[in-house]
């Protein structure tokens, strides 16, 4: 009767030590450990644009960090540039931002030359890549 007892009691010591051990993370967590972010309502396009040109409207995507959003503004201008094949960089055009759109989206405007996807808006201190996409109608 006493090992049946004994038993019970490394059981429920065990059953214990196990609910503490899988709820405990949950308790500890901070609340911006639950936060969500929503993407931007952006859609990456099957028919890729071959080239933008002056007044057409183009995407950027950026790493998203508090660098790129002290380095680009609204209004300012991003040189281009395209990097052929044998990896020499040559400057395409320049693109005018517009707005931010989302955590990693940047909309611009061409302003000048004729601009591809893939291509590379750069700053001093920042870089975007040129991206084939449209904002999503809802």
């Amino acid at each position: 009767m006493k090992s049946g007892l004994k038993a019970n009691g490394v059981k429920k010591k065990l059953v214990s030590a196990l609910i503490v051990t899988l709820f405990l993370p949950g308790f500890c967590m901070t609340p911006a450990t639950f936060a969500v972010s929503y993407p931007a309502q952006l859609y990456h396009q099957e028919v890729r644009h071959d080239k933008f040109v002056k007044g057409d409207t183009v995407y950027l995507f950026h790493s998203g960090t508090e660098d790129v959003r002290k380095a680009i503004h609204v209004n300012d201008t991003l040189a281009v540039y395209r990097t052929s094949p044998s990896c020499e960089v040559s400057p395409v055009g320049i693109i005018r931002i517009m707005s931010f759109v989302g955590e990693t989206y940047i909309k611009g405007e061409v302003f000048a030359g004729e601009i591809k996807p893939d291509d590379i808006a750069k700053t001093k201190a920042a870089s975007c890549l040129v991206i084939s996409a449209g904002i999503c109608d809802h």
